[in-house]
């Protein structure tokens, strides 16, 4: 369900750290001990790239750093760690993607990556998420 307010759009989505699940598929580890994450009010932000995920939940997560970039935002450039892929799902679907650190302040980001994935766009008038049109509203990839 989508919670909607005024110019944003906001889902429920669940983030699990995907090495995890590779662990328990593998019997590695216990399905039970897979971190994972639901939050409420993920903003769907169309400006923003990757899916990034508040200091606090990559520590709930367990996920490693692999690097760090440099970013524009409305404060000016800065750099910010880039942490392994997770699963994320909003909406039944489901993607794999990597993270970016945002500090704590900030909600978890859905950014066009994700959405590319997830083959959601962005409804501004009735400010939801919807299936792609091009594909008749169902998950799918282009591969041309």
């Amino acid at each position: 369900m989508e919670i909607m307010t005024t110019g944003r759009v906001v889902v429920p989505a669940s983030i699990e750290n995907l090495q995890d699940t590779y662990d328990a598929e593998k019997g590695v580890l216990p399905l039970d001990d897979v971190r994972f994450v639901e939050v409420s009010d993920a903003l769907v932000d169309a400006g923003a790239t990757l899916l990034s995920i508040p200091r606090r939940l990559v520590g709930q997560l367990g996920l490693k750093r692999r690097r760090t970039r440099t970013a524009r935002t409305p404060a000016g450039t800065v750099s910010f760690g880039i942490y392994e892929a997770v699963r994320l799902t909003v909406l039944g679907r489901d993607c794999i993607v990597e993270t970016a650190e945002v500090p704590d302040e900030c909600p978890v980001l859905i950014g066009q990556i994700p959405l590319e994935g997830l083959d959601f766009v962005v409804d501004p008038i009735g400010q939801r998420l919807i299936g792609n049109p091009e594909h008749g509203g169902e998950q799918m990839i282009d591969m041309f």
